[in-house]
């Protein structure tokens, strides 16, 4: 994982940097810990404003937390001087519905219409489970998150509409009051639990069988706690089916220059600032 030990503005910048020279191409969770990861999307303008409109409409899976100016792939507030071309480990990019590529570098299909949007991402809250002694069971055994296509709707908006995604951490039954409780102070970072117990209730049918990121093991005496996806547009997207379309490939996130404790509706204005974030 790239600069594991980052703990500054600059070190997130230099963990970046491995990622945008190919030194790192793999999932980010734990990656850059103290700071801030977001899911990318970014689609042509005419249909930006209808996208807008379906995060708005399903906050949970799609919580916004920048848009940038049409043609700019340059975020102006997560991440000063970064570059969303190339700042991801993996990409995914579809044409009219369909994915085509999944590259390391998106220059070559930048264009001056294109708007991108980062969206909230679970891997911000996994740092304060772990902080809680919570077993995060993607880590532990070295593999992707799970990620699941779920049968419940989203609203519509526009030519978006589709079916929530949600990501699965088993945790004991003895913990997942805890987990529901310190989740819920990320609402910008999918808040807390949509379901927990039984994958059926969601449509999922063989939790060994993700629709994204990789199947976990889970312990006798664990639950699977699911909680909504900012993989969710892609599926939105697929079924738009836009005629250029691009994202993160699930689990290769945008690292952001911006404190966890930033989205931490718990953390004080002192925290933060004593922290080095912005109250």
């Amino acid at each position: 994982m790239p600069s594991a030990a980052a703990t500054t503005p600059t070190a997130v910048a230099a963990a970046r940097h491995d990622i945008r020279r190919g030194a790192h191409t793999g999932p980010t969770s734990g990656s850059a810990p103290g700071y801030a990861q977001a899911n990318l999307v970014v689609l042509p303008e005419a249909d930006a404003l209808d996208f807008a409109r379906f995060c708005a409409r399903n906050p949970r899976p799609c919580p916004v937390l920048e848009i940038t100016d049409t043609g700019s792939p340059h975020p102006a507030t997560l991440a000063a001087g970064a570059d969303l071309r190339t700042d991801l480990p993996r990409y995914r990019v579809m044409r009219d519905g369909r994915c085509v590529d999944e590259p390391t570098d998106i220059s070559v299909y930048w264009r001056d219409d294109l708007v991108g949007f980062l969206l909230g991402c679970s891997f911000t809250f996994e740092w304060a489970l772990r902080a809680a002694g919570l077993p995060l069971a993607h880590q532990d055994q070295g593999v992707n998150v799970p990620m699941y296509v779920t049968d419940r709707p989203c609203a519509e908006a526009g030519r978006f509409s589709g079916p929530l995604v949600v990501s699965m951490r088993p945790l004991p039954s003895g913990q997942i009051g805890a987990a529901a409780q310190i989740t819920s102070r990320f609402p910008g970072m999918h808040g807390p639990p949509v379901h927990v117990g039984d994958p059926a209730a969601l449509g999922i049918e063989d939790l060994d069988r993700p629709d994204f990121g990789d199947a976990v093991h889970i312990g006798a005496d664990e639950l699977p706690v699911f909680w909504a996806c900012g993989v969710t547009p892609q599926a939105a997207v697929a079924q738009a089916r836009p005629e250029l379309a691009i994202f993160h490939s699930p689990g290769h996130m945008f690292l952001t220059d911006r404190p966890h404790q930033d989205f931490d509706s718990a953390a004080s204005e002192f925290d933060r600032a004593e922290l080095g974030g912005k109250p």
